[in-house]
Order: C-alpha cells, then structure tokens, then sequence
C-alpha cells in the first residue's frame, strides 16, 4: 500500500519529479503518482485531499509551478503533511512557485522546499515516515550513514 502520494500540477512535472521517485524507491518506500491541477480540476484536488488519510497515504508530495497552489490546495483538504515542491518554470523560473508555496495561511501547513527540490522532498517524506515504520527508519539512517562519508 502506498505511503507517500506524488502529485503534480502538470505532465509536463515528471521529469522533475522522476527524482522523488527514485529516492523513494531507493529507500524502498512504495508511492502513487497522480497528476492533479488546483486550476483545471479542483474537484480531483479536493477528493485526492480528502480521500488520501483513508487510502493509507501518510504523506503527500505536491509539485507545481508557476502560480503553484496545488500544494496549499491539497493542505486544505487532508490533515496529513505536504511537502511543495515549486517547479522551475516560466519567467521567473520557479520563483513565483517558491512564493506561493511558502506563504500559507496560518492554520494550513506546507512545508517548503526549494525549487525543483524533489530529492530533498523524498528525503523529507523518509524522515516523516520514519517516526513510525522502522523499515523507512532503518532504510533512511542507512542512507544517511552513507553520507556522512561523503
């Protein structure tokens, strides 16, 4: 059953996305991926939202660009953490994403990362995770362990 959910507001995302992904497989933590817009198809956002506690999603990483509500939107529906990642797009080249993902409203958590920072999304997603599955835990420590070699 899938632990983490991978949204993103556009098809045009994976590619920026593929690296969550990977970290998550690499640490042997099983996802979803969906392609969801705030803009064009709020009521899939709202249902994804609502839904994403009971389907066993325990955190939800949520990428967008540009205007990049789609982070906020899912926070809005789901009690369980969001993790925005802003997509590098457009004439300010993620900056407007960064914005809009790191000025929520109080009460409504995102938590932020830079742009185009899906690894570190993933890595975040592990940590979460880890206060509850030992098999993420064991997984993440020994990444971290590796790391640390440099």
């Amino acid at each position: 059953m899938p632990l983490v959910g991978v949204v993103m507001g556009s098809k045009s995302d994976a590619g920026s996305m593929k690296l969550a992904q990977d970290i998550l497989e690499q640490l042997g933590i099983e996802y979803e991926v969906s392609v969801i817009s705030a803009h064009r198809t709020p009521d899939k956002a709202r249902e994804y939202g609502k839904s994403a506690r009971e389907r066993g999603i325990e955190v939800i990483i949520a990428a967008a660009g540009m205007a990049a509500h789609l982070p906020g939107v899912l926070a809005s529906w789901t009690t369980i953490p969001v993790i925005g990642v802003p997509i590098a797009s457009g004439e300010l080249k993620g900056v407007d994403a960064l914005l809009s993902i790191v000025q929520m409203p109080s009460g409504i958590p995102v938590a932020c990362m830079g742009i185009d920072g899906a690894k570190n999304a993933a890595y975040l997603a592990a940590a979460i995770l880890s206060l509850k599955h030992d098999k993420v835990r064991e997984g993440y420590e020994r990444f971290r362990k590796e790391l640390s070699k440099g």
